[in-house]
């Protein structure tokens, strides 16, 4: 049993450091998005090929109804740190009850 609590846990650890890098590359996104970059330096266009998947649907979804600000990075960031806080945290605790030790 120890070694199925193990790999929960360890499948826990590591969506959470995914996770967590996702979040920076979000953020870090948002923050080139308000100067002009160059659209063909590959920095700019490797953040926007690895976030663009996950905010077009989130600003399908919500429009620019908040007016010229795209709110888009803010609520996909908030959808991760639900994801971190709720649903990894219950794994890393279910991986502990698992093994019956002490969870931290």
């Amino acid at each position: 049993m120890f070694i199925f609590a193990n790999l929960i846990l360890a499948l826990g650890k590591i969506l959470d450091m995914l996770l967590s890098a996702y979040m920076w590359v979000i953020i870090i996104s948002a923050l080139i998005s308000w100067v002009n970059p160059d659209p063909y330096n590959p920095i700019v266009r490797f953040l926007h090929t690895v976030t663009e998947p996950v905010l077009r649907p989130v600003r399908r979804i919500i429009g620019f109804r908040t007016g010229f600000v795209d709110i888009s990075p803010m609520v996909v960031i908030l959808a991760i740190l639900f994801v971190k806080y709720f649903l990894i945290q219950s794994l890393i605790e279910l991986a502990y009850k698992l093994k019956g030790g002490i969870i931290l």
